[in-house]
């Protein structure tokens, strides 16, 4: 640790720039320990505050801004890169959703600081169509809040943190393995929370082909879109007369679905975990004819070969 402080001390600037730029970008880098510390040893001079504020901007900017341009440029794709690397890709693009649905420019302020959103939110605002101009004042904003912030909480506690810094550095590879194992067991118990929130034996599925038929003749079958409002914005692909409704406004529309018609809800989802959530709220509510289209709006897409552009207007149902 000793090490660490001294290396610090000497390359500050760049190693928080390096260490900010790899978090903003997506790397599991903790970037906010770099700046705490190195917030504390500017109480000394050792470190430049300047030259470390100045450092992490650039590594938000940069970071962001790679992400923003390829929302922009690449849309829904991109958000779906991301949607399967991430362990909590659901929660964290609903988030991202919310927030920047509320919020707009804000937002991006507020995902600094709330995790798996700060990566995601960037993207999302090139997809939804935020300008330059707007995105590089917020993004300047929000990264000066967030490297004040942290560095200023190195300098009010830069004692502490020289003794745990001494104490982490007693206990040597020792502390380093129980680190180690404690992240593995996180990454174990997320990934094992996932499987278990995707199982879904009490859900019916039914592919493409079967659900072409059924609507080619006619039979009774509604169809509804679960991803959210933004996320429809994001992408345009839609089955034709399929119903927009978002999951969350799922229980207060569930009255309108309960007539005895069978119902086909899909999404745009790791293996469709939004569409199999919302089976399960139309299920518990006493709908008795609900399933899963496998493999959701990219299944669809990919078998039936039917362009965005061309596919019929969808409705959307507006929350009550």
């Amino acid at each position: 640790m000793n090490d660490f402080v001294a290396l610090l001390a000497s390359q500050g600037s760049v190693l928080v720039f390096v260490a900010t730029l790899a978090a903003r970008l997506g790397a599991p880098v903790p970037a906010v320990p770099f700046l705490v510390v190195a917030g504390g040893l500017t109480v000394d001079g050792e470190v430049s505050f300047v030259a470390v504020t100045l450092a992490a901007l650039l590594g938000n900017i940069l970071g962001d801004g790679a992400w923003f341009v390829a929302g922009r440029r690449w849309g829904y794709r991109v958000m779906r890169l991301l949607c399967r690397i991430s362990l909590s890709a659901d929660s964290c693009v609903k988030r991202s959703e919310n927030i920047i649905g509320r919020w707009g420019g804000l937002s991006l302020i507020a995902a600094k600081f709330v995790p798996g959103v700060s990566v995601v939110a960037p993207p999302m605002a090139g997809a939804l169509g935020m300008s330059n101009a707007r995105f590089l004042s917020y993004e300047t904003l929000a990264a000066l809040i967030w490297t004040l912030g942290f560095l200023l909480v190195g300098r009010v506690f830069h004692a502490a943190i020289q003794d745990v810094l001494a104490v982490l550095s007693s206990v040597g590879v020792t502390a380093a393995a129980v680190i180690a194992v404690l992240l593995g067991v996180f990454v174990a118990w997320r990934y094992w929370q996932r499987r278990v929130a995707l199982q879904a034996d009490d859900v019916d599925r039914i592919e493409v082909g079967a659900l072409r038929a059924a609507l080619s003749a006619g039979t009774d079958v509604t169809v509804i879109d679960v991803r959210s409002n933004e996320a429809r914005l994001l992408d345009g692909r839609a089955i034709p007369g399929a119903i927009g409704v978002s999951l969350k406004h799922i229980p207060s529309r569930i009255d309108g679905f309960a007539d005895g018609r069978e119902l086909v809800v899909y999404c745009d989802c790791p293996e469709d975990g939004g569409a199999i959530a919302a089976a399960r709220l139309f299920i518990a509510a006493g709908v008795p004819r609900v399933r899963v289209l496998a493999g959701g709006i990219d299944a669809w897409m990919a078998e039936t070969a039917v362009e965005a552009p061309a596919a019929a207007p969808m409705a959307v149902a507006t929350p009550a």
